[in-house]
């Protein structure tokens, strides 16, 4: 299924859930976001529709939250979307969907963090409860995971375009973040549970501070580096060694160089998306730029730490 095959609108998100989940159907049915493989509708106050639209993983993605985010999300601190019920294909649509419950607050690329000690603690406090050991029959990364180096040819072509375009201001920094952390010894603990995907637009924010993680499609276990990353570019200046500190068990040397590298991968890939969406190009979404330019700036002028 592509964007192109199957228009999603408030009608037929009641009418499946008239089809298939009657006793929810008659809730109000409101617009809630377009992303990058799903689309979210809100279901009366403290429920959403989750339906596949862009992607041809995008069901993939759903289920795995179906099946697994359930028993993750009771040992969480923030409140993150549970899965409630599952939809089945139809001749009404004709991929599975799910609803899950609805996660108050606004994404932090529209809603930045402003009070970065309440932030640092509460990220720091979800990363803790979620990095637990993962079973042997947890998944895999869908495009992530593996070992930095896997990954020098797509930072290389990542870097030379932004460099090119004039986005950003010393390349060589940022270089030199990207070999240290590929340099690094990988992970050698156990897979941890992560979310995956953690950027400005998958994490919620009330009155400045993290309040809500959603969209947990690219879970997965392996390096902790991987979620850590996301620090740099969630946080304002000067919270960063708090959300260290606060973060169990503290993050050695080494998983902090490579948490440095994949905060600068995902800073890059931010600011091409966030270049698009100044364009009015398809899939760009504008405000994934500035936090993404500050993260760099942070990745480039400080150390480890």
């Amino acid at each position: 299924m592509t964007r192109a095959e199957i228009e999603i609108d408030a009608e037929l998100v009641r009418e499946l859930l008239r089809d298939q989940h009657p006793d929810l159907a008659d809730r109000p049915v409101t617009f809630g976001a377009r992303g990058w493989d799903n689309q979210l509708w809100r279901l009366g106050d403290d429920l959403a529709v989750r339906l596949p639209w862009a992607t041809d993983s995008a069901a993939e993605l759903l289920l795995k939250e179906y099946a697994w985010l359930p028993s993750l999300a009771a040992r969480l601190p923030l409140p993150v979307p549970v899965p409630q019920r599952l939809g089945e294909p139809s001749a009404l649509f004709p991929q599975r969907w799910i609803v899950t419950t609805w996660v108050p607050g606004e994404p932090a690329d529209r809603a930045p963090v402003t009070c970065g000690a309440e932030a640092a603690d509460a990220l720091a406090a979800f990363l803790t409860a979620l990095h637990q050991p993962a079973p042997d029959r947890a998944p895999a990364g869908r495009d992530r995971g593996g070992p930095l180096p896997h990954y020098t040819e797509g930072f290389a072509a990542g870097l030379a375009w932004a460099a090119e375009a004039g986005l950003i201001s010393d390349p060589d920094a940022v270089r030199a973040v990207w070999d240290d952390a590929a340099a690094a010894p990988g992970w050698d603990g156990p897979a941890l549970w992560l979310h995956g995907d953690l950027h400005p637009a998958n994490v919620l924010t009330t009155d400045g501070t993290i309040s809500g993680v959603i969209d947990f499609g690219d879970m997965f276990a392996g390096d902790p580096a991987y979620d850590l990353a996301a620090a740099w570019i969630l946080l304002p200046d000067g919270a960063i060694d708090r959300f260290h500190a606060a973060y169990r068990p503290i993050p050695d040397v080494d998983t902090l160089r490579r948490a440095r590298g994949l905060a600068v991968l995902k800073a890059l890939a931010c600011i091409s998306i966030g270049e698009a969406g100044v364009h009015g190009r398809p899939g760009g979404k504008a405000t994934w730029g500035p936090p993404a330019h500050a993260a760099l700036r942070r990745l480039t002028t400080t150390g480890c730490r």
